[in-house]
């Protein structure tokens, strides 16, 4: 009998593929789920061989795989809203046991813990706190510098809020940057006072015009976001 822990993917994405990787290395019992011919035939390339192909969206299909109310699962379908699906379907089934589903923006974060989540690893929110950690750190801080100045063409932007532009009068922590594929650092909001506020710590508060966000992101998102606050001010 064995004494791995056993744990369910659902999906097998580029992120679903880093953590069946690391779970493998920690010799956890891995099965991968899928709905896709093409990521299913990647996970068996790949060598996971526990490997069910199915359609997620029937519950009668579910139902046989035979998950233990102590193994570990994750949602990690590259459809977020079918993730959403998946985690309610899951919670239902399976009411004791460990969830864990992967989240893009504060909206579908939501909604995964309403549909039952255990636990929600939302990337946008993991990458402000990698990025508050090394602002905290000098010697990071210098690596980072180095490495955005680089052939990476990933830099900081700074912008201004203009009356009337889309994140005037918005609340901050509504807005989903990541929509844009860029990432917020933190704010100056003149009614708070000249410090900045880093997004890790859960900013909530409306932002006015004239108030400054920084962001992270490759240049030429940075510079479509740029247009996009230009064009809605007009």
């Amino acid at each position: 009998m064995s004494l791995k822990k056993k744990v369910w993917i659902f999906g097998y994405s580029k992120e679903s593929k880093m953590i069946a990787s690391s779970l493998k290395d920690v010799n956890f019992d891995i099965n991968i789920v899928e709905s896709n011919d093409k990521n299913s035939n990647d996970a068996l390339l790949d060598g996971f061989k526990t490997m069910v192909l199915m359609d997620i969206t029937n519950d009668d299909e579910l139902e046989p795989l035979g998950i233990e109310p102590n193994d570990y699962i994750i949602c990690v379908m590259d459809d977020e809203h079918l993730n959403v699906f998946l985690t309610l379907s899951l919670r239902s089934m399976c009411p004791e046991n460990e969830i864990i589903s992967i989240s893009h923006s504060i909206y579908t974060t939501q909604k995964l813990k309403m549909a039952g989540a255990s636990k929600v690893i939302d990337l946008y929110q993991v990458s402000a706190n990698r990025i508050h950690s090394i602002f905290k750190k000098p010697i990071a801080t210098k690596i980072l510098d180095s490495f955005i100045s680089s052939s990476y063409d990933i830099s900081f932007g700074e912008f201004t809020i203009a009356k009337g532009s889309c994140l005037d009068g918005i609340i901050l922590e509504n807005f989903d940057f990541s929509q844009y594929n860029i990432i917020l650092v933190g704010v100056l909001d003149w009614e708070l006072g000249d410090e900045f506020i880093f997004s890790t710590t859960n900013i909530s508060h409306k932002l006015d015009a004239d108030d400054i966000i920084v962001c992270i992101g490759n240049n030429n998102d940075l510079e479509k976001f740029e247009k996009k606050l230009k064009m809605s001010s007009k």
